[in-house]
Formats: structure tokens, C-alpha cells, sequence
């Protein structure tokens, strides 16, 4: 079985940055393949989606996508078609202007969000609206929208996640 993670970056951030070394370490630990497209080269999270939907991903056979922000919602919206079988959000940018999706059907069986209660970019309740909707548990930290000042415990809980898919095998 090829195992992927697949971290989806913010629309300012780059894709090798802290977290997604961090991240990557833990993938490879547990049999994971990485990789983090480079959205870069556009700032509208719709186009962003669908540079990852055109992605190869035929070869792979267990894909846990993971978002931070703007990355977040297009790892949620890519999931309908890609089904994976998690989401690792962080930050999730759900219900901003500008985006076209304001409805998620998040496909997932396994589905983890984690939001700073310090976040001025991503209000924290946009968060609390998508967990309460769909029934997934919300871990707020004591931390701004990027979430640094808090990566000991994203990797903790990032380890966590990968774990519960071994253990359901």
C-alpha cells in the first residue's frame, strides 16, 4: 500500500515551511510518502483546488490530506474527489469572502481541526461553525492564525491523527 500525506500551504506561506517539515518527519515515521504542492503562483483558493485535483495521485493508495488556512479549504473541498482517508485542518479559512464554497461535505472518515484562539486572519467561531456542523472535535490552542508558537503540540496531535489509521487496520 502507497501512503501519501499531502500538505496543502496558506495563501502567503511557502511549501516547505516549519510545519510542513515538522509534519513530514512524522509522515515518514509511519510509512508516508510527502508532498506539498506549491500554490504560489496563485492567491484564489478555487484555482488553488483545482491544481491539486489535477495532481497524479493514481498511484497512491492511502492519502491523508492536511491544510493550513486558505490550504485547509482546498484540502476540504479537493477531498469530495479525492477521498481520503483523513483531514488534518489548521486554521481552516471556511466562510471568507472571495471563496466559492461555503458548504463542506467533508468525506473523510477521520477529520481533526485546530485553531488559535489569538487568530486575527481566520475568525476562531468560522472554525467552531464547521466542527459544530459536521460533528468533528475542535482543539483551540493558545496561539495566533500560523499556529508556530504552539508546533510541539501540532505534532503531537498530528502523530496522534496517524496513529488512530494504524490501529484501525
Amino acid at each position: 500500500m502507497r501512503k501519501l500525506v499531502l500538505y496543502n500551504h496558506g495563501k502567503d506561506s511557502t511549501p516547505w515551511g516549519e510545519k510542513t517539515f515538522a509534519f513530514a518527519e512524522v509522515a515518514k515515521r509511519h510509512g508516508y510518502a510527502i508532498e506539498s504542492p506549491d500554490y504560489r503562483a496563485t492567491l484564489n483558493p478555487d484555482e488553488r483546488v483545482q491544481q491539486l485535483l489535477n495532481m497524479d495521485l493514481s498511484h497512491f493508495t492511502d492519502i491523508v490530506l492536511v491544510g493550513s488556512s486558505m490550504g485547509a479549504y482546498v484540502a476540504t473541498v479537493a477531498a469530495a474527489s479525492i477521498n481520503p482517508r483523513g483531514l488534518f485542518l489548521l486554521a481552516p479559512a471556511f466562510y471568507l469572502p472571495g471563496y466559492a464554497q461555503t458548504t463542506f461535505n467533508p468525506p473523510a472518515a477521520h477529520t481533526r481541526v485546530i485553531h488559535g484562539w489569538q487568530d486575527d486572519i481566520v475568525p476562531p467561531d468560522h472554525a467552531w461553525r464547521f466542527c459544530q456542523q459536521h460533528h468533528i472535535e475542535l482543539r483551540m490552542l493558545d496561539s495566533d492564525h500560523r499556529l508556530l508558537s504552539q508546533l510541539p503540540i501540532l505534532v503531537e496531535e498530528f502523530e496522534r491523527f496517524l496513529m488512530t489509521f494504524i490501529t484501525a487496520n
